[in-house]
């Protein structure tokens, strides 16, 4: 007869691979310590693994229980979607939507979504991560994450998640007010200057290479950055160039760190995409909420770029 792997039994997996203790799961659940060892035994005794090394300090997983641990996060994410989705049909509109969003768009889209999406479920939580679509995709496979919205680049992920394309924005180059180049209007002018850009794992950046290539430049990147903040602060206080998306320059400009370095060659089109596993359908308060950033999306401008001479610009 095969093994059949109990609820309590991946509860008590999951949150002893979180805490890397029983005594830390231990708490965490309100269940004894004992019983909690004798879950994780019969649990690796039925899987025929050992799916954790028990060291003085606490447990760590061996290589089978860091696989198991992927699955077994998703099998929970996948029950607690599943109550919430039935919950939210018979009229119980409740739970938490968890969505990850890149920085251009928790800018400018997140604030007015979010405000109207709670002013009709005011009860309903909502977990925001802020970031690049690479440094959200375990948490969207593990069921953590609902939806991103986010940059794409074509790549290794199309299997596992659709990619509905909602809106584009024009990135531009910027630069301190004073700096040397600020003045240059062609891309070969900027050919000896240091840049700070996006992180290389990120899916614009690998717009940005294509784009160097197709002008014959190299630029010199010294610097990569995860975050526009890091990215802001650092062109504003140094010589680096970056490059950043050009409705974010509203704000700056204002507070005049940056200024747009006008170029003529125009930097390539951001695709913005709404991201989710293609195997999971979304909860009907997921759905709401994907509905009113959608609304906004189909309302946003095109991106016109700046061509008024002396406009200072910045995100």
């Amino acid at each position: 007869m095969s093994f059949q792997i109990k609820f309590h039994q991946i509860r008590a997996f999951v949150e002893v691979a979180r805490h890397g203790s029983i005594r830390g799961a231990s708490r965490t659940l309100g269940v004894s310590q004992p019983a909690l060892t004798k879950s994780i035994r019969e649990l690796e005794t039925g899987m025929g693994a050992q799916l954790f090394v028990r060291r003085s300090q606490g447990v760590a997983l061996t290589v089978c229980g860091d696989s198991f641990f992927q699955h077994a996060c998703l099998i929970l994410e996948e029950l607690r979607a599943a109550r919430e989705s039935i919950a939210q049909t018979l009229g119980e509109f409740r739970g938490q939507v968890n969505i990850g969003l890149g920085a251009s768009i928790s800018r400018s889209l997140m604030p007015t979504a979010i405000a109207n999406f709670q002013r009709q479920h005011p009860e309903v939580k909502v977990r925001i991560v802020e970031g690049q679509l690479v440094s959200m995709i375990d948490e969207l496979r593990q069921g953590k994450l609902d939806f991103t919205i986010n940059t794409w680049y074509r790549g290794p992920w199309e299997r596992e998640f659709s990619f509905e394309k909602l809106l584009e924005k024009r990135f531009a180059i910027f630069a301190r007010l004073d700096h040397p180049a600020i003045d240059a209007r062609h891309l070969s002018q900027l050919g000896a200057c240091r840049w700070a850009m996006p992180s290389p794992q990120g899916s614009y950046f690998r717009q940005m290479e294509e784009f160097f290539q197709r002008h014959d430049i190299q630029p010199d990147i010294g610097v990569v950055c995860e975050t526009f903040t890091s990215s802001i602060n650092l062109a504003a206080r140094s010589d680096y160039l970056t490059v950043l998306p050009e409705d974010m320059g509203q704000d700056i400009q204002h507070r005049g760190l940056l200024k747009r370095v006008k170029i003529q060659e125009l930097l390539p089109m951001a695709g913005y995409y709404l991201i989710q596993r293609r195997d999971t359908p979304p909860t009907p308060l997921t759905a709401l909420l994907i509905s009113h950033f959608r609304r906004l999306c189909a309302f946003q401008e095109p991106t016109i770029p700046f061509s008024e001479p002396g406009e200072c610009v910045t995100h």
